[in-house]
């Protein structure tokens, strides 16, 4: 994508210095929407790159392969895909260059225990209880999807003894009963630390687990919830290779948010002396004005430059970019070919 920053910068700056020299009547009649907003909110994401940010997937034109039953929409099951209008959909569930068609599923509802201030989940301290039935029926789903990949994720349950580590599980037997060539990624909350949670999940089938870091040890405190933290995150993800060794760990990192360089090669390295195989780093945005703001817009070559050193430290894959999410279809390509390997050389 190619960085127009310069370009909009000049004209954010040109549009400033007309509201510092004329009176404010005069701003408002003679500016456009969109440069008023310009000067109020500043420029966005898209302001950086060229290109439509939806370019392959539009929603009004998505046409994936991937169809879902209407019966399906009666099992009450959520996709992070569709809740969070993910601009990949269509390259995720219709298979796209690589082949390998994934989605990600939200188990456990759609209402958090925790107030991450990067995060829009409605929160509330008592969620409705959980659904008995939501195991069943996400395999029974899932199955019939025929995906080669699936992620399940989930809300903080803070309210539960366990943090619905055994329904996390639970979803992952059957799914693995239906079909056991699926590969089966679970990306998980920190379960406040609990090992025994942690390693119910590990013991579940899956082929991945994932636990993001969100952002570097300096900014927890304002980032995410009272209750995270680095040091909790970290060993979650330790204690799964404990656990199995051959399980292949996985966790992210949002840039944007005020972290120094320094800040982001010290939680990279810290993150493989954890024996962490892979990172996904991708641009925060900012998803309602009473969330954190975003202080830098990352260009692309810092996020290849961050890319070149998660490869130098030894992650078995790194992906960078400004629309890298966790759950992103590159490296689930990759991670598909890579635990299949693992597999076959296990045998």
């Amino acid at each position: 994508m190619r960085l127009i920053g310069l370009k909009r910068g000049a004209e954010l700056l040109r549009l400033s210095g007309v509201a510092e020299y004329h009176t404010s009547y005069r701003v408002s009649v003679g500016l456009s929407d969109d440069k008023k907003d310009l000067i109020q909110n500043g420029p966005d994401l898209q302001d950086f790159i060229s290109g439509d940010l939806a370019d392959k997937t539009a929603w009004s034109d998505y046409k994936g392969s991937l169809k879902r039953q209407k019966g399906e929409r009666n099992l009450n099951l959520h996709t992070v895909c569709e809740e969070a209008r993910c601009p990949n959909i269509g390259e995720c569930w219709g298979g796209g260059e690589y082949g390998t068609a994934t989605a990600t599923i939200m188990l456990m509802g759609d209402t958090c225990t925790r107030g991450c201030r990067f995060c829009s989940v409605k929160t509330a301290k008592k969620p409705p209880p959980l659904d008995p039935d939501e195991p069943y029926n996400t395999a029974k789903a899932i199955a019939d999807w025929g995906l080669d990949y699936v992620v399940l994720t989930s809300v903080d349950r803070d309210d539960l003894p366990d943090g619905g580590a055994e329904h996390f599980a639970r979803t992952v037997s059957l799914l693995k009963e239906r079909n056991s060539k699926i590969l089966i990624e679970c990306l998980t909350p920190d379960f406040r630390g609990d090992k025994n949670a942690v390693e119910t999940i590990v013991r579940s089938g899956l082929d991945v687990y994932a636990h993001n870091v969100e952002t570097v040890p300096a900014l927890q405190r304002q980032v995410r919830d009272p209750r995270a933290n680095f040091e909790q995150s970290i060993s979650v993800l330790r204690h799964a290779k404990t656990v199995r060794a051959d399980v292949v760990t996985k966790t992210s990192i949002m840039l944007g948010l005020g972290e120094t360089k320094e800040q982001v090669y010290d939680t990279m390295a810290a993150l493989r002396d954890a024996d962490v195989d892979c990172l996904t780093l991708g641009q925060y945005m900012q998803p309602t004005k009473l969330h954190l703001k975003v202080e830098e817009y990352v260009t692309p070559e810092k996020f290849k430059h961050w890319e070149k050193i998660g490869n130098e430290l030894g992650f078995l894959y790194t992906a960078s970019g400004p629309l890298v999410r966790s759950s992103y279809k590159a490296g689930e390509f990759f991670l598909k070919n890579l635990v299949q390997k693992r597999k076959i050389k296990a045998a």
